[in-house]
């Protein structure tokens, strides 16, 4: 039954759509499906139709098919047949309603789900077949689907929901499967709803190209969306019978019909004449090619070839020969009864390749005749040659069948091989490749130098460009290129050349091989033994030599037996010694017969006799004395109290008191001065046994004859005053003898430092 369209529709239908001025497709359902089939579908004397069926739903008051014409509207077939989920009455327009007319009860077709892979799940689904003899080798039908699910405001649910069509064909009275010719084209995609939508829904688009569009209230039919005119075609053999069966059917339940209309006389046999050969499609004919189209038929047939929708003067022939660009065509008369298949085909040609050969000239180092060569060089000239080229292999022979297995790395003596290049339209042209030995192999002596650095080793860095390339090319002629290689055979093959800043790895000598190239062609590949010569003169390090001012010079000499010597005094002398009288550094560069040097440094000191300026004495510390020697000039000294044992600190420490000469030691000389150091005695027994009578500071009368002594008991009474020049205390107090105690004693030297402290007194 039919429902209401949605509120969008009836406004379009009250504003804009006016009954009696409407255009609408128009159906009749009287004819019978032998006359649907044979006047109206086919209508063409190449037919030959049998066993039509149809199966459909009986309304009562209707069927699901029957004959249509466009009514004088926009529709894109004038006529044709229609075959629908429901009644073909309500596919008139306008499109003011939802057409859901068939029952649940109406089945659908297995053939039909089979084809569309949907199970079970088809229904009302109306089904015309019929039998066919092909009289040609091509057979087409035009159609269009519609439907009322292709909605523009439904919900996403019913996007998953798709009636579909399919258009079988098989040989009649077989077991095989039925091929689907309502595909999308190019594809194997049946065309269902959901296969073919356009944009603008609430479901996604599918292969839109194909969708014509969303029907407004104002449409010829009473459906909501249809495709463009799409095309079922397949080949056949002629004088085969085969079967055809269109069906249509609503899938998952009966809501929602869906149509097919098939255009009336769309059916057309035709003759394969094979595919277009486009360059688009890196097919078409290579220049100078030709091409048989052949469209023989069976039977006593009339042939007519086109050219450019132009006959073609004295083609009836059942082939032609093509050898131009342009649309060919033919009309095949078949049986001469008035039954024309046709054939069409697009010839393009590719432009002429215009690549030519070259020459590849490669050196053989070992003067055998034979050689390697890298056939894939003569690529820079094929291609500047023809830049449509797009591949290159390399045959043995001029006829391409014998392929070089490693065009790279190709052993062979002088002699000729063939480039087949190939375009992008896979147009190819053989060319030849001359392949000449260069037997010019220049001698190179070897190349010695000196390894300066660091580190001598016979290992050195080398800039090959400027040091070695000079006299590798040395007489050769201008416009050679070289370059260097750790082997014969990586320089044959042109593969991992050597930096130009290059170290060797073998110490002292190693050969390396130099390319001479004449552009892209090999000169010559020479060996190129470099030899690494060094000095090293044994106990030649850098020398430290004091120079004691005041005498007037010295000489600094090195060994004789060198080729050269330069020293970098004043003159420059060349002998192997020197005399200065200045201090400095001095350098001299002795040079061997092979032109390597080695250097030898003398930094050269100025010294003096050290003067000493004073001696700091800490004394009075009881052992723990300490002497500083203060000193003056240039040069390395040391220093010693007793001349024997020599220092390089000038302080002295835990010093015991008493008479000492300090020596400042340098290279130049030594200077002396007598020094006393001070202590006082720690006890005294002044018991007439002519040892330890008396309590004295040894050496002070020396330097503080004036200094004063005071000596205290232990309640701080003076018991004896006296000078550095006194002889010292007999510990008695009025010539009378003191007790046994401790006893202290203050000191005011001369430079009134004040030295306090205190002794014990034992009898």
């Amino acid at each position: 039954m039919k429902g209401i369209k949605n509120t969008l529709f009836l406004l379009l239908l009250l504003g804009f759509y006016s009954k009696t001025n409407a255009q609408n497709i128009t159906v009749d359902e009287t004819l019978t499906a032998t006359q649907l089939v044979q006047d109206i579908l086919i209508n063409n004397p190449c037919a030959n139709i049998s066993n039509v069926s149809v199966s459909t739903w009986d309304f009562g008051n209707g069927k699901s098919f029957g004959r249509f014409t466009s009514g004088g509207s926009t529709f894109p077939f004038a006529n044709g047949v229609l075959l629908t989920t429901g009644r073909a009455s309500a596919a008139v327009g306008p499109n003011t309603s939802i057409l859901s007319d068939g029952p649940t009860t109406w089945q659908g077709d297995a053939d039909l789900e089979q084809a569309l892979n949907i199970g079970s799940s088809s229904i009302n689904a109306t089904v015309l077949e019929f039998d066919f003899l092909p009289l040609s080798d091509k057979i087409s039908f035009d159609y269009i689907f519609s439907s009322e699910q292709y909605l523009l405001n439904g919900t996403q649910n019913q996007c998953n929901f798709t009636d579909g069509f399919v258009f079988l064909l098989k040989k009649a009275n077989t077991s095989e499967s039925y091929v689907n010719l309502a595909v999308v084209p190019d594809t194997n995609i049946p065309v269902r709803v959901n296969t073919v939508r356009g944009p603008g829904s609430i479901c996604p688009p599918a292969n839109p190209q194909f969708f014509d569009a969303f029907n407004g209230s104002n449409h010829p039919t009473n459906y909501n969306g249809q495709t463009k005119i799409l095309t079922a075609k397949s080949t056949v053999q002629p004088g085969v019978l085969y079967h055809i069966k269109l069906v249509v059917a609503d899938q998952g339940n009966n809501l929602y019909d869906s149509a097919i209309f098939l255009g009336g006389g769309s059916f057309k046999i035709g003759k394969d004449l094979g595919s277009d050969r486009l360059i688009a499609t890196t097919n078409p004919l290579c220049f100078g090619e030709t091409l048989v189209l052949d469209a023989t038929e069976s039977g006593t047939n009339s042939y007519k070839w086109f050219k450019d929708g132009v006959a073609i003067f004295g083609a009836t022939n059942p082939t032609f020969t093509v050898s131009t660009s342009g649309n060919y065509a033919v009309e095949i008369n078949i049986n001469n009864s008035g039954c024309i298949s046709t054939g069409e085909i697009k010839i393009e040609y590719a432009a002429a390749l215009i690549a030519t050969g070259t020459t590849l000239v490669q050196c053989d180092p070992e003067m055998d005749g034979v050689t390697n060569f890298n056939l894939t060089q003569a690529n820079v000239a094929i291609l500047a040659s023809d830049a449509s080229v797009v591949g290159i292999e390399y045959y043995t022979d001029n006829s391409a069948t014998t392929q070089v297995p490693n065009a790279s790395n190709f052993n062979s003596p002088a002699a000729t091989v063939y480039a087949k290049v190939t375009n992008g339209s896979n147009c190819s042209k053989i060319v030849p490749i001359t392949l000449t030995i260069s037997n010019t192999n220049p001698t190179v002596t070897p190349i010695a130098f000196c390894d300066e650095d660091s580190i001598k080793d016979g290992l050195r860095a080398f800039n090959l460009n400027t040091e070695v390339t000079p006299q590798v090319i040395n007489g050769l002629p201008a416009g050679l290129n070289v370059a260097y290689y750790s082997t014969a055979t990586n320089a044959l093959n042109t593969s991992n050349p050597l930096p130009n800043l290059y170290s060797n790895t073998t110490a002292s000598q190693q050969i390396i091989w130099a390319k001479i190239t004449n552009g892209a062609d090999c000169y010559s590949i020479i060996p190129v033994t470099l030899i690494i010569n060094f000095l090293e003169v044994p106990n030649f390090d850098d020398e430290n030599i004091i120079f004691c001012e005041g005498l007037n010079t010295i000489q600094l000499s090195v060994p004789t037996g060198f080729q050269t010597y330069l020293w970098n005094d004043a003159i420059a002398s060349t002998s192997n010694s020197i005399t200065i009288s200045t201090a400095g550094t001095y350098s001299v560069k002795v040079t061997d017969a092979n032109g390597c040097s080695d250097t030898k440094t003398f930094n050269v000191i100025a010294s003096e006799i050290a003067t000493i300026t004073g001696v700091t004495i800490n004394d009075f510390a009881g052992g723990a004395n300490s002497v500083t020697v203060l000193f003056t000039g240039s040069g390395v000294y040391d220093f010693s109290l007793d001349g024997v044992n020599y220092q390089d600190d000038p302080t002295f420490f835990n010093v015991p008191s008493g008479a000492y000469t300090v020596y400042a030691r340098g290279k130049c000389g030594i200077q002396v001065k007598e020094i006393f150091v001070l202590d006082y005695p720690k006890f005294f027994t002044p018991n007439g046994d002519g040892y330890n009578d008396v309590w004295k500071i040894e050496y002070l009368q020396k330097q503080n004859r004036l200094a004063q002594v005071h000596i205290f008991d232990r309640y701080g009474k003076l018991v004896f005053s006296g000078t550095g020049d006194t002889s010292g205390w007999d510990g008695t107090l009025n010539s009378n003898p003191l007790p046994s105690s401790d006893y202290w004693f203050v000191v005011i030297l001369e430079n009134n430092r004040t030295v306090r402290g205190h002794f014990s007194l034992k009898r």
